[in-house]
């Protein structure tokens, strides 16, 4: 596959840092949103990223430059006919992905993969809403996707041995490191496994039997994690972190990802981790 344009739909954290990663492993790439004010925006985040890069002497302006030069938007689906891969990174609603899935079948070439940045949905579903379900596959980037090496992808029920060989020589363009999962399973292997350690900190929290700090560094210093898991909901957002657990215990029908009252309350004051400022840790002076 004969990658050169790539389109990224959905302008948020993990678009907009897709949408970067692309663009400095060279490809020229369209960053879209329901509006391309949203998509703009994303823009000027990376613009600032790399200002910042050349600032601490990471890189040259020429390189910036050239990045940005290499970043387009759009405010709608339409310039889906000249891509030759999408990723699709919106809201997790199995529904709205639905929809998008379907009308970018109609957009795109027949030969154009159709990814999904999802954690959680199935896509087996994704697929079945398109007449290519051999061409739907899960490429889950970790956050922030410029610098984790990791790549999972997923094939739905019926994607093609050739589509995943394709995504995983993408995700190596894209100086990844990938793993390919041998069949569809809610949330993959990462998702999985850290759902239960993330929660398993938050009821020792809840419970009176250590304060965030603590907990943290007895993960950092006894497990040799690089970052507390509390520090990582923080990052991660409770309210994201929340719904995958929603979504796995449902799904699996597991009480092993049922968190504490405690992130809902937090999440009902608006205490989502750093991107509020506030959650198990104060970053208002940050």
């Amino acid at each position: 596959m004969n990658i050169k344009k790539v389109m990224v739909i959905g302008a948020g954290t993990m678009g907009g840092g897709i949408g970067q990663l692309c663009a400095q492993q060279g490809f020229d790439t369209v960053i879209t949103d329901i509006s391309e004010e949203l998509a703009d925006n994303a823009r000027s985040l990376i613009e600032k990223r790399l200002e910042r890069r050349v600032e601490q002497g990471k890189t040259t302006e020429e390189e910036k430059n050239a990045v940005l030069s290499r970043i387009f938007t759009a405010g709608d689906l339409s310039p889906a006919k000249d891509a030759d891969i999408v990723i699709e990174s919106v809201i997790e609603d199995l529904e709205i992905k639905k929809k998008l899935f379907s009308e970018l079948d109609v957009l795109v070439r027949p030969d154009v993969i159709l990814a999904t940045n999802t954690t959680s949905l199935s896509i087996s579903a994704l697929a079945d809403a398109t007449n290519r379900p051999d061409k739907v596959v899960q490429i889950h980037f970790f956050n922030p996707p410029v610098i984790m090496k990791l790549v999972e992808i997923m094939p739905g029920q019926k994607t093609s041995m050739e589509t995943l060989e394709a995504v995983e020589a993408f995700a190596r363009q894209l100086d990844k490191d990938p793993v390919v999962c041998k069949s569809e399973a809610p949330a993959g292997i990462v998702s999985r496994v850290l759902g239960q350690m993330l929660n398993e900190a938050t009821w020792l929290v809840a419970s009176g039997v250590a304060e965030p700090a603590d907990v943290d560094k007895a993960m950092k210093l006894g497990a040799n994690h690089p970052m507390g898991p509390l520090q990582l909901i923080d990052m991660i957002g409770l309210d994201v972190h929340c719904a995958k657990m929603e979504t796995l215990s449902k799904t699996l029908n597991d009480s092993r990802y049922n968190y504490p009252d405690l992130l809902d309350k937090m999440i009902e004051d608006g205490h989502l981790g750093r991107k509020t400022r506030k959650g198990f840790y104060d970053y208002k002076d940050k």
